[in-house]
C-alpha cells in the first residue's frame, strides 16, 4: 500500500497520529510541486479534524494556511474568547472572524466593540458590521 493510501486509510478510522505523520512528511507550503502544496493544505486539515489547534496555532505564526484553516475554524466552532485573543495579538482574520461570529450570535453591540477595540482604522471591519446592519434591516 503506498503512503497516500495509507494515509487515507488512517484517516478514515481517525488515527491522526499517523494520518498526520504520513501526510506532513511530504507538505510544504506554497512548493512548486503541485502535490507538496496540496499535500500541506490536507495536512492544515487533517490538524483541524484533530483538534489540535496548538499546532495549528504555532504553525499559523508563519504560514498563511495555517492561520486562515485555524480561524475558519474557530469561527465554526462558535470559539469568540480564542479568535480575541488571535485578534488582540494582531491576526485581522482572526478579528474579521469575531465581529462576524459575533454579528450571527446577534451579538451586534459586541461586534461594534471589537472593532473599536481591536481595529478601530480597520475599513472591513466597519464595513463587516454595516453590512450585518444593513443585511438585518438595521434593526440590531
Amino acid at each position: 500500500m503506498e503512503w497516500h493510501e495509507q494515509a487515507q486509510a488512517a484517516e478514515q478510522i481517525s488515527d491522526w497520529d499517523t494520518a498526520i505523520s504520513l501526510v506532513s512528511a511530504r507538505a510544504e507550503c506554497y512548493s512548486a510541486d503541485f502535490y507538496a502544496h496540496s499535500n500541506h493544505l490536507w495536512h492544515m486539515d487533517l490538524l483541524v479534524r484533530a483538534e489540535r489547534f496548538d499546532q495549528l496555532a504555532e504553525l499559523a505564526v508563519t504560514d498563511v494556511h495555517a492561520c486562515r484553516r485555524l480561524n475558519r475554524s474557530l469561527h465554526g466552532r462558535g470559539m469568540d474568547t480564542a479568535l480575541r485573543l488571535r485578534a488582540e495579538a494582531g491576526d485581522s482574520g482572526a478579528l474579521y472572524h469575531l465581529v462576524k461570529l459575533l454579528c450571527e450570535k446577534g451579538r451586534l453591540q459586541e461586534a461594534c466593540e471589537a472593532v473599536q477595540d481591536l481595529g478601530p482604522e480597520d475599513q472591513y471591519a466597519h464595513q463587516l458590521v454595516a453590512d450585518f446592519r444593513m443585511a438585518s434591516g438595521g434593526a440590531r
